[in-house]
């Protein structure tokens, strides 16, 4: 047999160097059945961020009725049911690929008819992962981010503390002093019920003298997120340039 003959008119490259290889090799299905896997993983940890950001305790975004069912008892609930169900279908994926790697497990380095196991897992993954990828671009697309209640929320917690830790380096305060002294600051305003943008500056004073009314430019949250402004960051003009990536490699 012309092994090359075959491997063109298949559209292949080329044959495989060994010819067992061609009958006793999964590695390609292992290695599918892994990819998908690894990227239902991730599938699963974006379905993971939406069920939880609409849900009433967050409530940062709105899922489209055309992702959501009713629920059986409750007639003002709103399920992410296919969320859900993505979720869940990763440890079927999983599955697959420990599926994949048992059945290799210990046979001969031969064609074994243990092997004619292996369509299942493959094209289970493969339908369940076009399938999840389908229908996440237009949940995505459809859904509705709640900007009043994300910027309230990033508001929370002081976010801003470590910005305020490097105001004070800025005027010549050593970073570990610097640390103190925002600790400080913080443990007061848990106290009195404030965040550390609302306090005066006859309460920053108290603090360290150095601190001066430009100090509520530098730690409000949109001067905050301004700041990340590394490549990959979470800055605005950073993620700009990461969509505008995104977008050239789906192209």
């Amino acid at each position: 047999m012309d092994r090359n003959f075959t491997a063109r008119e298949l559209g292949f490259d080329k044959p495989t160097e060994n010819s067992i290889d061609s009958v006793s090799d999964r590695d390609h299905m292992v290695e599918f059945t892994a990819a998908a896997a690894m990227c239902f993983m991730h599938l699963t940890r974006l379905s993971e961020e939406l069920i939880l950001f609409s849900s009433q305790d967050f409530k940062f975004i709105e899922l489209s009725d055309d992702f959501c069912t009713g629920s059986s008892i409750m007639p003002q609930k709103k399920n992410p049911d296919v969320a859900e169900k993505m979720r869940g279908k990763g440890g079927r994926m999983y599955g697959n690929l420990m599926a994949m790697l048992t059945i290799m497990k210990g046979i001969p380095l031969a064609y074994n008819t243990d092997m004619s196991e292996d369509k299942e897992q493959v094209y289970d993954s493969m339908d369940t992962l076009q399938a999840s990828l389908r229908i996440m671009a237009p949940m995505i697309e459809k859904m509705v981010i709640l900007a009043e209640n994300t910027r309230a929320a990033a508001a929370r917690g002081f976010s801003n503390a470590t910005d305020m830790a490097d105001y004070l380096v800025r005027k010549g305060i050593p970073f570990r002093e610097a640390h103190h002294i925002v600790g400080s600051a913080v443990n007061y305003c848990i106290k009195h019920k404030k965040m550390l943008e609302e306090l005066t500056m006859e309460e920053f004073s108290t603090f360290d003298n150095k601190i001066e009314k430009d100090i509520y430019e530098s730690i409000s949250l949109e001067a905050c997120i301004k700041a990340r402004m590394s490549y990959g960051g979470t800055g605005p003009d950073a993620v700009k340039k990461q969509i505008e990536i995104a977008k050239s490699l789906l192209k």
